[in-house]
């Protein structure tokens, strides 16, 4: 009895984890495995309270048996990095940063997002140093309508802004290639009788992060959504059928026009080449921004 007391005694000392090492999650759709220790890594954030606090029969599953979490599933993979080896590393071009934060501020990792912050930034918060040293020199502070200062972070922004951050020089250039396959018809009287372009589906290929800042919500992903930012895909494709919608989100972002190819075929709707002619064609635009 007393042997099994002090089993007891060693045992309760650090109580065994209810859950396994190996653990699987669904969040939003996307499957993660990962270690029970990765996802407590960070005291008191909402997944150190959900796989240490709670039980396994407490949280949500999915129909087999993952964690399920409703979540936005492409950014969780940066949450569960940063939660490895508390270390947030970014690709170059990154304009998901904002959706992270807002990541972070769910499941309570503050450092990580004070670190996503645009106020933390050293690539957009110039402002804070240049006050501080005028104000050492009685120069008048900000924001109380000095000309003196505003030209100043105007002068700092034209000059030093090409030299701040890769990431706006990145911004600034790169190719887009939008595709459509589009059919219309031509009757025996071309002018009173023509039915004109149908698009079946406008698709883009290019860089993922620079079709994401583009189109945003605009943009079906379905087909590849597990593309990393920095990667580049040709399977991605719109919500709409309209070029000119395209062309016009493509202009507003400063990208114009350089190329353009198109092929097309013709059939007739019976064997009587009296009758309506069926136009098949595909067409590409390829899009700059300098």
């Amino acid at each position: 009895m007393a042997l099994t007391d002090g089993l007891c005694v060693s045992n309760c000392a650090e109580p065994l984890s209810l859950f396994s090492e190996i653990i699987e999650l669904n969040v939003g759709g996307q499957v993660y495995v990962t270690r029970h220790t990765t996802l407590v890594a960070v005291p008191d954030s909402l997944l150190w309270n959900m796989f240490s606090k709670k039980s396994p029969k407490e949280l949500a599953r999915d129909s087999k048996g993952r964690f399920f979490l409703d979540r936005d599933g492409f950014l969780f993979r940066y949450i569960l990095d940063y939660l490895r080896d508390l270390n947030l590393v970014l690709p170059d071009y990154f304009p998901e940063k904002s959706r992270l934060q807002r990541e972070a501020d769910f499941f309570q990792l503050r450092d990580l997002a004070k670190r996503l912050s645009p106020r933390m930034s050293k690539d957009d918060s110039i402002s804070e140093d240049i006050c501080q040293s005028d104000t050492e020199e009685g120069a008048p502070q900000c924001g109380l309508g000095s000309s003196g200062v505003v030209e100043t972070l105007r002068t700092v922004s034209a000059v030093g802004g090409a030299a701040r951050s890769p990431s706006l020089d990145s911004r600034k250039s790169g190719y887009i290639t939008i595709g459509y396959r589009g059919t219309y018809t031509i009757g025996r009287d071309i002018q009173t009788d023509a039915k004109f372009r149908r698009v079946a589906r406008i698709t883009v290929c290019g860089k993922t992060s620079l079709a994401k800042e583009v189109f945003g919500d605009t943009l079906n992903e379905s087909r590849d959504p597990d593309r990393p930012p920095e990667k580049y895909t040709s399977r991605y494709y719109l919500k709409y059928n309209f070029l000119e919608q395209a062309f016009d989100k493509l202009t507003e972002v400063g990208f114009h026009m350089v190329a353009c190819s198109s092929t097309g075929t013709c059939a007739y709707t019976s064997n009587d080449p009296n009758e309506d002619k069926i136009w098949t064609s595909y067409t590409e635009y390829v899009f700059c921004r300098e």
